[in-house]
Order: structure tokens, then sequence, then C-alpha cells
């Protein structure tokens, strides 16, 4: 379902990354450990536009892996049980993982 989805104005789509296991080797239970803060990028909006009607390029693309806070973004259903998805606006993005 989140496949299926295109971002409008400055919003971006990130896939959040895999939870870690912990030092010792031990996956620990969704709710003992907090969410990942980075993902990657599946789709970008066309991007904001300013008061004379320009369209603001944006400043991520697809592919990219991106740095975001604990409560950023809306949380979007999938069809996989693994796989959680955000909309974030790109003002949300703290950086790009290079």
């Amino acid at each position: 379902m989140a496949k299926n989805i295109r971002p409008l104005g400055n919003r971006i789509l990130v896939k959040r990354s895999q939870q870690q296991t912990s030092k010792g080797g031990i996956l620990l239970p969704g709710s003992a450990q907090e969410k990942p803060k980075q993902g990657e990028v599946l789709a970008v909006g066309p991007g904001k536009s300013n008061e004379e009607g320009i369209t603001l390029p944006m400043h991520v693309k697809v592919g990219d892996c991106v740095l975001f806070s604990s409560y950023a973004g809306l949380e979007v259903k999938t069809d996989e049980p693994l796989e959680e998805c955000l909309i974030l606006s790109e003002e949300e993005v703290l950086g790009i993982l290079v």
C-alpha cells in the first residue's frame, strides 16, 4: 500500500530501517526498544511553492538514507508486517547519511 503513495508538496515517503538486535544478539520486543530514527527515501514530492508560485526544489532524492527525530512524521500502514513507512516534511529531516 505504501508504494502506491505519491507525496505532495515538500513531503517525502520514508521506509524506516529495521530494528537492530542488542549487543548480546538478543532481539528485544518492540515495546522494549525505541524505533530506528533513520530510513530510506522511497518517494519525494515536487517541492514547496513560494509566494510567487515558484516551486522550490527538494534537497533529498529517492534512495537517500535520512536521519529524523523520534516523533517526526506520520506512520503509514503497509502490506508487509516488518516494513514501517513514514510521511515526513522535508523540514523534519535532520540530515542525509553519506
